[in-house]
C-alpha cells in the first residue's frame, strides 16, 4: 500500500528513531517497505536497514536527488517522504489509511502533509518563533512529510534533482487546493 522514502545523512540517531515511529504501521500491513537513501556511504545507515529489514539504496548527490532516486526505486502505489529524525505521532496509521481511500474512492488527486510540532526536549530559541511566523505565512515544509499517490506525483514531475529548493517547489506546485493538512502531528527534532 504504502512504500516511505527516508533520505539519510549516515547518521544512525535520527533514522532510528523515525523507523521506531513506524514499527506500528509495518504490523498493521499499511507500509509495503521503507527505503533508506544514504548519501554519505559510511556503512552506517547500511547496518540500520540490515536489522530493521528496510532497502538500502547508497546515493551521491543531492537532497533532493535522493528523494528522487528513492521514488524511482519505490513499488507501492502510495510514496511517504519523510526527513531522519522526524516522528509520527501514534495516530498516524487510521489517518493515513482514511486518507489513501478518501483520495482513491473520489477520484481527485490530493496530497498529504503531517501537522508540525516541534519536540518538547528542543531548546526554544528566537529563530524557532521566526519559522513558525514563516510557515503561517508561506505554507507547510518539507520537513512535514508528504503523503502522496505515485501517479499524482509522477504527473507533477517529482522532485526535481538539479533544482534548487526542489522540495519546496513540489509543495508549491500541489499548491492549497490538492493538499490536505492532516490531524496527525510530525514531531521534528
Amino acid at each position: 500500500m504504502l512504500s516511505i522514502i527516508i533520505p539519510t545523512d549516515g547518521v544512525e540517531q535520527p533514522a532510528v528513531a523515525t523507523l521506531a515511529a513506524l514499527v506500528p504501521g509495518a504490523a498493521a500491513g499499511v507500509i509495503r517497505e521503507v527505503l533508506l537513501v544514504d548519501r554519505a556511504g559510511n556503512g552506517v545507515i547500511e547496518r540500520v536497514a540490515d536489522v530493521a529489514g528496510c532497502r538500502y539504496l547508497a546515493f551521491q548527490g543531492s537532497h533532493a536527488a535522493a528523494l528522487a532516486a528513492g521514488a524511482r526505486q519505490a513499488r507501492s502505489p502510495w510514496l511517504m517522504f519523510l526527513q531522519a529524525g522526524a516522528v509520527l505521532d501514534s495516530g498516524w496509521i487510521e489517518e493515513t489509511t482514511q486518507f489513501i481511500q478518501g483520495v482513491t474512492n473520489s477520484g481527485r488527486p490530493r496530497a498529504g502533509i503531517f501537522r508540525y510540532a516541534r519536540s518538547p526536549y528542543a531548546d526554544t530559541r528566537w529563530r524557532d518563533g521566526f519559522k513558525f511566523v514563516a510557515r503561517m505565512i508561506t505554507g507547510p515544509s518539507a520537513e512535514q512529510g508528504l503523503l502522496i499517490a505515485r501517479e499524482h506525483y509522477d504527473k507533477l514531475g517529482g522532485y526535481a534533482p538539479d533544482a534548487r529548493r526542489s522540495e519546496a517547489r513540489l509543495l508549491r506546485q500541489l499548491g492549497r487546493s490538492s493538499r490536505t493538512l492532516l490531524r496527525s502531528r510530525i514531531m521534528v527534532a
